[in-house]
């Protein structure tokens, strides 16, 4: 049987970017790293994907969850760092 681990595994991402996804769009874990895999194979796919995780960083210092915004400031630091693909936009 494949685990989550697995699944996070194959998707070329991290599993805290795997969980801001699945926060972001309100959806189970295997259903994030499903689409974060999907994203990161299209064109501008990583840029969305950062986009995810800046609009969740909003959102937690928007509610006064200072803690959860730095955890997913940290997420978008390692995705950017593994995604530099990412940085495109606006630039």
């Amino acid at each position: 049987m494949i685990t989550i681990e697995d699944c996070i595994g194959l998707s070329d991402l991290r599993e805290d970017e795997i969980l801001a996804l699945a926060e972001h769009e309100h959806i189970p874990e295997i259903a994030a790293t499903a689409l974060g895999a999907y994203l990161l194979h299209q064109k501008h796919g990583a840029e969305r994907i950062r986009a995810m995780i800046e609009d969740d960083i909003r959102a937690a210092n928007a509610r006064g969850d200072q803690m959860h915004a730095a955890e997913l400031f940290m997420a978008l630091r390692h995705f950017l760092y593994d995604h530099q693909d990412a940085l495109k936009a606006g630039q």
